[in-house]
């Protein structure tokens, strides 16, 4: 989950170098660091923390060079210092990696045998050394390949040669990697919004590939060494993305755009004149489908579990969901007439690409649910389906989790209407409610000055328990991980029927639980198991959409949300928990954009 950049130019390059890092930033910020060449040397900075921190050493003693790599790390060999930073280099290889490399270990004891120092507890730095090995009977394409041969694992690295100062050569094996292309000048890195300050040209590298950059030329190679050629995008432009404007931080103006994000996801996929939904060009002609199973990790798979209820609802197709890092491990029985759809913000989720990856092997169709249109799974996906929010920021993700629920209420509808397992007037109905969604999304978000009430209540609390049922379980998980996500605070989501089979022993005197309960048919039942919580001297912050007064002074806060379509409520009984994360991470001091130990796009398994 580390970000890479690369930029061979004529002219010096430690500038935009840190200004990538900065883009980059959502993939690893507890340590940064660069190397470019500069007088026939490696000159190599790093530091621990952010990048902003890196500037100042540069600022105090600038790095000089038309050639350079850099990184932004998310620590996994190795606790986070400027040791363990990236470039790791030796004498004449400077390296920048991404991923994991399995069998390092091994590696590193053969390299020891042999005489061979280690400066850091990395398992980047036997990348390092092995290529510094080959170099001796080798070029640098040759020492590459030669030393990819001995990796085992999930990767992309960039590498720059002391004696080569004008080449950088980049490797993809798993982990993401893609190639910018100017004007006297070519960028490595880890996604297309890394280059996007510097081009709107971009190809992606595939699995195997390895690239030779120059400022003048880009040449690409397959894992047999084979000269090949890539297909150039051209991306859309999305300037003024990285401003807050008038917001503290990126999560909050993320959350307060979300009727915006809303309503421009509908806007694609509803058309107002002919009351339907354009999706069309199914992999599966949706008569044929006999399963659907959806496939996420973290907040993507809270969105499968959400919409496990709405296709079940709307359709008749068996429906399961499945958790992507343990979906590819499993003795799966594939079949032709499954779809199989994955949803992920980045569209480089490693578990969930690799998950993808199996069912292209076993030749069944996919679909994709992914923010970013350029990424891994959408391009290997037989099908995909874009949910239009705009570059996420903020490491814990909300817009986007909002948009993959519509998407997926919109899919569902939309098999459901095809199938013929809908009536009409019920079709025309939920895509009238569906266009009410943006503004009723709006009008939840003015319940945050009683959200900020509600957060005092868990700055002592030593954890806090979310409940719902039907399609406000999923919910619940999804306010129990912001919550945990970004306040460091100790949060468990439960189906509120389950609290007598366990959980109960968790209650005690003012431990705060959040009841999820909209005026739906499982609404008295889950009063009741409130009622039990109360019972054992539980706090209760109780959020509904439900109109009559409550009358239980045992309730310590209630929130009431906008009255819609039952199946559409959970998307705005979402936003007062992403809410009330935000302000109890708010009181509590942490880095609202950047929780520890997190990172946006998590590219390693």
């Amino acid at each position: 989950m580390c970000g890479i950049i690369g930029i061979v130019s004529n002219k010096p390059v430690s500038i935009n170098i840190i200004s990538s890092l900065k883009r980059l930033e959502y993939r690893g910020y507890d340590s940064a660091g660069l190397a470019t060449l500069s007088k026939n040397e490696i000159n190599e900075k790093k530091c621990s923390g952010r990048v902003e921190e890196l500037e100042k050493i540069l600022f105090k003693s600038p790095s000089d060079g038309n050639i350079g790599i850099g990184h932004v790390r998310w620590a996994t060999h190795g606790i986070p210092n400027v040791t363990n930073a990236h470039p790791h280099s030796s004498e004449i290889v400077s390296v920048v990696h991404n991923g994991i490399i399995e069998n390092s270990d091994e590696i590193k004891k053969d390299l020891e045998k042999k005489g061979k120092k280690f400066k850091s507890q990395t398992d980047t730095e036997v990348i390092t050394l092995l290529i510094t090995e080959a170099l001796a009977n080798h070029n640098p394409l040759d020492s590459v390949f030669k030393t990819l041969k001995k990796l085992k694992g999930s990767f992309a690295v960039g590498i720059l040669f002391k004696n080569h100062k004008d080449i950088i050569i980049g490797a993809r094996r798993g982990s993401p990697l893609a190639v910018g292309y100017s004007n006297k000048e070519n960028y490595l890195g880890s996604d297309s919004y890394a280059l996007k300050s510097m081009t709107n040209k971009i190809s992606y590298l595939d699995d195997g590939d390895v690239c030779i950059l120059t400022k003048d030329n880009v040449e690409f190679y397959d894992s047999n060494k084979k000269k090949i050629n890539k297909k150039v995008h051209l991306l859309s432009d999305d300037k003024g993305i990285s401003d807050k404007g008038d917001y503290k931080n990126f999560m909050s103006k993320e959350i307060f755009e979300q009727h915006v994000t809303a309503k421009n996801c509908i806007k694609e996929y509803v058309d107002n004149l002919k009351e339907d939904i354009n999706i069309f060009n199914f992999p599966i002609k949706p008569s044929n489908i006999n399963k659907i199973t959806l496939i996420g990790c973290g907040t993507a798979y809270h969105s499968c579990l959400t919409a496990k209820y709405w296709f079940e609802e709307l359709t008749k197709v068996d429906v399961e969901t499945d958790i992507a890092s343990e979906f590819r491990y499993r003795n799966l029985k594939f079949n032709e007439n499954n779809l199989y759809i994955f949803v992920s913000q980045s569209g480089e989720t490693a578990d969930t690409a690799a998950a993808l990856d199996i069912c292209k092997k076993n030749k069944v169709k996919t679909c994709s649910i992914v923010n970013v249109v350029e990424s891994t799974i959408a391009r290997n996906s037989d099908w995909v389906l874009p949910i239009h929010a705009g570059p996420e920021i903020g490491v814990a993700s909300t817009k986007a989790f909002l948009g993959q629920m519509i998407v997926l209420f919109i899919l569902a509808l939309k098999i459901s209407k095809s199938r013929s397992e809908i009536a009409n007037d019920l079709y025309i109905k939920k895509i009238k409610n569906l266009k009410d969604l943006p503004a009723k999304i709006k009008e939840t978000l003015k319940v945050e000055h009683n959200v900020q009430l509600m957060a005092k209540e868990f700055l002592n609390a030593k954890g806090s328990m979310f409940l719902g049922r039907g399609s406000s379980y999923p919910i619940a998980l999804e306010g129990a991980l912001k919550l945990k996500e970004l306040s460091y605070l100790h949060a468990e989501g439960y189906p509120a029927g389950e609290m007598k089979h366990g959980p109960l022993a968790l209650i005690e005197e003012g431990l705060p639980v959040i009841v999820i309960a909209p005026k739906d048919k499982y609404f008295e039942k889950t009063l009741s198991n409130m009622q039990e919580v109360i019972a054992r001297g539980g706090k209760i912050l109780f959020i509904t959409n439900n109109l009559k007064e409550l009358i239980n002074e045992n309730i310590r806060f209630g929130l009431r949300v906008p009255v819609l379509d039952d199946s559409l409520s959970p998307i705005l009984l979402t936003i007062p928990l992403q809410l009330l994360a935000y302000h109890v991470a708010l009181l509590k001091n942490c880095d609202i954009d950047k929780p520890r130990n997190l990172a946006k796009s998590v590219t390693v398994e």
